[in-house]
């Protein structure tokens, strides 16, 4: 597989992931007071999604963990997180959510092509993790972010 396509596999399946279990919520009413947020350890999981390139190029064996902790990831959506599903729905609805996911395709792509271009190509084990960390973090941060706009949206359009 090329780099491009390795590259969007993790971001796309993360989004493709929380845009499936948003669609299954129900389409009905409620008030914002009644939307809980998603709890920050839950975007851990979108995280690591999106670090799993450069952990996956560090470590070949990691493959076997990140795919128990999508699986993971799609049983806690399905169930514990079930009653938040609606606010997932509208934060896709969302243009800045867009964005968001799309701001970190663009950067995992061009983050890499930069670094190559310049001639720091990360080849080493040390340099994916590093990679990886700051991509999770990067994720964490934003979904983190583009919770809290929208629920103040939701807030200030009196849902």
């Amino acid at each position: 597989m090329g780099m491009d396509t390795m590259t969007l596999a993790p971001a796309a399946s993360s989004a493709a992931t929380t845009a499936t279990t948003a669609t299954a919520a129900s389409s009905s009413t409620v008030t914002a007071e009644e939307i809980k947020p998603l709890p920050a350890w839950f975007f851990a999981f979108e995280g690591v999604m999106s670090a799993a390139y450069d952990l996956f190029q560090a470590d070949h064996r990691l493959l076997w963990a990140l795919g128990a902790l999508g699986v993971v990831n799609l049983v806690v959506s399905l169930t514990v997180l079930r009653s938040r599903l609606r606010l997932a729905k509208r934060m896709w609805r969302g243009k800045s959510t867009r964005k968001v996911a799309i701001g970190l395709v663009a950067l995992r792509l061009g983050a890499h092509l930069a670094l190559t271009f310049a001639g720091f190509t990360v080849v080493s084990a040390a340099g994916h993790f590093a990679f990886a960390a700051a991509m999770s973090a990067t994720t964490v941060g934003l979904l983190w972010y583009a919770q809290r706009v929208s629920l103040r949206a939701l807030a200030a359009e009196g849902v």
